[in-house]
């Protein structure tokens, strides 16, 4: 059961929260500053002025890793001068005119440290975001370029660290215009606003964990960035909340009947539904989020708003000002935190378990 009283009391949510997650996950803006030193370190924007690569190969690991680099080919697909490929596993034809990132968070993540090396030997430039021990760092060392976390973090919650890096290794091939520091000055912004010392009411992230409680959220992306997001705020429901989450592209949503029809009937109450035996949770609560703006996403924002009345929007533009990449990591930020407090609202919190410190 939902203890909604907690959220408003500081002083118990500091208690329950025995992990120090919020905190952890308040450290978003110093992920992104600490990363942009670390890039600054290693000569990352000197040591990929290689020229246009023939692609840009962005290598999905398990956890956050999935999707920040969704979220990354969804930022430079409008105007991306090469191809984006989205891959598990780094493959068989690349050369020396790639370029493949990957962010993880398994340093003993043995098929992505294979794939590295064969990157390596075949003479791909290699960006990795990742712990600087392990069979990992080790197949990168000497022939690539290794980003390793400095902020002491739960591996769920470097979503902000891997944007980073990904976003600082596209700034460096030319590929995308990202401010990092305006990035790292609103996730700042963000973590006051969620902060557990302000009420419900006035913190985005306790009002989003309350419309979340004892409903199966259905987060509809109205964009590509958006449904990267949407992804990611599933992945933290899940991790911290226990929560099953669908995750989808609004147009892929209503090509669902049978799912559409549940959503649209979602907010009815049945005169006789008896409490006491009837899982509230099995009603749905429809999110549309935003991240694109622009008479295309203004119209595709009317069109779902129309088909779906009773559904919520979430978008950062009508709030924030910054470009989408900034946008973007505000939304995911913020369901980072609704995930915690909901999950120790709920008590249910799980998934961030026992972590050690990273290291310098």
């Amino acid at each position: 059961m939902l203890d909604d009283s907690l959220l408003d009391d500081p002083a118990r949510l500091a208690e329950a929260d025995s992990q120090g997650l919020l905190r952890a996950a308040a450290m978003a803006g110093a992920q992104v500053r600490a990363t942009k030193e670390v890039a600054a370190e290693v000569e990352l924007a000197d040591r990929l002025d290689l020229g246009r690569p023939r692609a840009l190969v962005l290598v999905v690991r398990p956890g956050v890793g999935r999707a920040l680099t969704k979220l990354l080919a969804a930022l430079l697909a409008p105007s991306c001068p090469v191809p984006v490929v989205i891959t598990d596993a780094v493959p068989s034809w690349i050369g020396a005119l790639d370029v493949v990132f990957a962010h993880t968070d398994d340093s003993a993540d043995r098929e992505l440290a294979a794939g590295i090396e064969r990157a390596s030997r075949y003479g791909a430039t290699v960006v990795l975001s990742g712990p600087q021990d392990g069979p990992v760092a080790a197949s990168i060392a000497g022939k690539g370029l290794l980003l390793a976390p400095r902020m002491p973090v739960p591996p769920e919650l470097t979503f902000a660290r891997g944007f980073a890096a990904g976003l600082l290794t596209a700034n460096a091939l030319g590929l995308l215009v990202a401010d990092l520091e305006a990035l790292a000055d609103q996730l700042d912004a963000e973590a006051e606003r969620g902060h557990l010392g302000r009420d419900s009411f006035a913190n985005p992230a306790k009002a989003l964990a309350l419309r979340l409680a004892d409903r199966v959220p259905m987060l509809w992306g109205l964009d590509p960035a958006a449904v990267a997001v949407a992804e990611h705020a599933a992945y933290e429901l899940g991790a911290f909340a226990g929560v099953v989450c669908d995750a989808a592209d609004y147009r892929q949503a209503k090509a669902r009947p049978a799912l559409l029809r549940s959503a649209l009937g979602g907010g009815e109450q049945d005169i006789f539904a008896d409490p006491d035996f009837d899982d509230a949770g099995l009603k749905p609560r429809v999110l549309l989020l935003a991240v694109h703006t622009g008479q295309t996403a203004d119209a595709t924002r009317h069109e779902a708003s129309h088909t779906l009345p009773g559904a919520g929007v979430i978008a950062p533009a009508d709030e924030i000002a910054g470009p989408e990449p900034v946008r973007a990591g505000v939304l995911a930020l913020r369901f980072e935190l609704a995930a915690v407090y909901l999950g120790l609202a709920a008590g249910s919190l799980g998934g961030a378990g026992q972590y050690a410190p990273a290291t310098a």
